[in-house]
Parts: structure tokens; sequence; C-alpha cells
């Protein structure tokens, strides 16, 4: 079993930038990754990475969001910058087929 810890969401205005972070409680040898969900819409797919450090990212984010994890931390992050009001959505972290318990991101125009 897994336990994730998210941190860092909140309110920015659009064209900022958040840093959200989520830690395991043990070692995590596949893939992290993070979704978000909008209101009233289906989880969707933000970015993942391997533990070698490959990464791959959603559309709508690319050139703007950056995935990073810390191995030996067992953390990984997501860097949002150029953020948009679109952006707006509650973000998880998923491992090794847990859910994180979500943060909030909210941008305002």
């Amino acid at each position: 079993q897994v336990q994730l810890v998210e941190s860092g969401g909140g309110l920015v205005q659009a064209g900022g930038s958040l840093r959200l972070s989520c830690a395991a409680s043990r070692d995590i040898l596949g893939i992290m990754g993070w979704y978000r969900q909008h209101p009233g819409k289906q989880r969707e797919l933000v970015a993942t990475i391997t533990r070698g450090g490959g990464t791959n990212y959603a559309d709508p984010v690319k050139g703007r969001f950056t995935i990073s994890r810390d191995n030996a931390k067992n953390t990984v992050h997501l860097q949002m910058n150029s953020l948009k009001p679109e952006d707006t959505a509650v973000y998880y972290c998923y491992v090794a087929t847990y859910w994180g318990q979500g943060t909030q991101v909210t941008v305002s125009s």
C-alpha cells in the first residue's frame, strides 16, 4: 500500500506559476503522474514520468508544465507556469495505482 500526500495548490492569477508536490510513503519503481479533473468532467492525464526521467505531457500543458521526480525522496513535482483560467481544476497525484487526496488549483483571469 502507498500513502500519497499532496501539497502546493492554491489561487493564482493568469500568467502566474504554482508548484505541486506529492510525497509517497515508499520507494516507487514505476511511473508517477499527475491528473486533473475539471468540474463536471472526467479526470484527465496531465503528465507522467518514469523512474529514469522519461516524461509525457498532455497537449494542453506542453511547454508550460514540467514534471520531475526525486527518487531518493519518493516525491514527484509539477511545476506549472503561464497558468490559464482553463487550468483551474483539482489536481491528483497518481502512483502505483493509488491516488492522492487532490489539491485545488484556481487560476483567475
